[in-house]
């Protein structure tokens, strides 16, 4: 599919585009701010300490000019102003700084209703995401959360950083995009398809899914690329050997360079995308935010993310209901 087929229309993005124009404005008049901002707080600092530091020379030890005690004291005293007034002189930078990804994430993603971002959660759907679907891990980060409704339905994305061991002998268990959606059939079990590993991966992996048991789509290739595993093999063979192979195929074609994981939990649907890249990276404050470089990949990205998971939710319902 092309870029296109996942952007929003050009309605949402001329608003989008409004948008970030005001932003751009705030943002360029706090850039200008800081820079005559820093040279004079700090200038004057300077200008005052030369100024005092000759006024004690009036009084020091000739031998003592501009090394005397009081000296000394007046730099560390100017030194300590300077970093203090630097911090002071930036602050419209650092205050828009803070709200940088808070402000712009909500405009990128205008398309979204009810869109609600945090940062450094812990995502509410993560707790009943099957763990066979990342494998074993004692630690969790999160970076972005981005949460609303696509098409009519509710999601949660996040970027999710999952590692096994501590120090040098730490692995990554998981690392990417997790789309976290209610299905429209729940599931009654679990259903796990996951990339196939190597023998010894896959006996660990077996551990620790112990419930569940593997099952095959009948489809040599994608027999292959993926590993199923369920606890309700009556519920979970047409699904393998019908809609989910079909979504799988699809993925792997719309996502080509990591296999793409997919679990089902009940009625909540999971999608993972592993990649080592920020999703929702964005430019320095100071760099001019240009909607075609910076932001329509990103708006493409999430538009494929979520129309893959509008595709995922489908694999249980009856034909009528998709």
């Amino acid at each position: 599919m092309e870029t296109a087929d996942f952007m929003p229309s050009e309605t949402v993005i001329a608003g989008i585009r409004k948008d970030i124009e005001a932003y751009e404005a705030a943002r360029a008049s706090a850039v200008r701010q800081v820079r005559w901002r820093v040279p004079v707080f700090v200038g004057l600092v300077l200008v005052a300490v030369v100024l005092v530091a000759w006024l004690f020379n009036k009084v020091a030890d000739p031998n003592e000019q501009w090394v005397s005690t009081p000296h000394v004291f007046l730099y560390v005293i100017g030194f300590a102003a300077s970093i203090l007034l630097y911090f002071q002189a930036r602050k419209p930078a650092t205050r828009l700084q803070q709200s940088f990804r808070e402000t712009l994430l909500p405009i990128i993603f205008g398309f979204i209703a009810d869109m609600r971002y945090q940062h450094g959660v812990t995502p509410n759907s993560f707790d009943r995401l099957p763990r066979t679907a990342v494998g074993p891990f004692n630690r969790q980060a999160f970076d972005d959360i981005v949460a609303g409704r696509y098409e009519g339905f509710p999601f949660e994305l996040y970027e999710a950083h999952l590692r096994e061991g501590s120090g040098k002998g730490s692995s990554t268990a998981f690392q990417g995009v997790i789309v976290a959606f209610e299905t429209i059939a729940p599931f009654p079990g679990i259903l796990v398809a996951t990339r196939r590993t190597n023998a010894v991966i896959s006996f660990f992996r077996g551990i620790f899914a112990s419930k569940l048991q593997e099952l095959s789509s009948g489809d040599a290739a994608l027999d292959a690329a993926y590993e199923f595993r369920t606890d309700n093999l009556g519920a979970a063979q047409p699904l393998v050997s019908g809609r989910l192979a079909q979504a799988l195929k699809w993925l792997g074609e719309t996502w080509p360079d990591d296999p793409a994981r997919v679990a089902l939990n009940g009625s909540d649907g999971f999608l993972l995308l592993p990649q080592t890249k920020n999703f929702f990276e964005l430019p320095d404050i100071s760099v001019p935010l240009d909607y075609s470089r910076h932001v329509a990949p990103m708006i493409s990205d999430m538009g494929a993310m979520l129309a893959t998971a509008a595709l995922v939710r489908k694999i249980g319902a009856k034909d009528e209901a998709g």
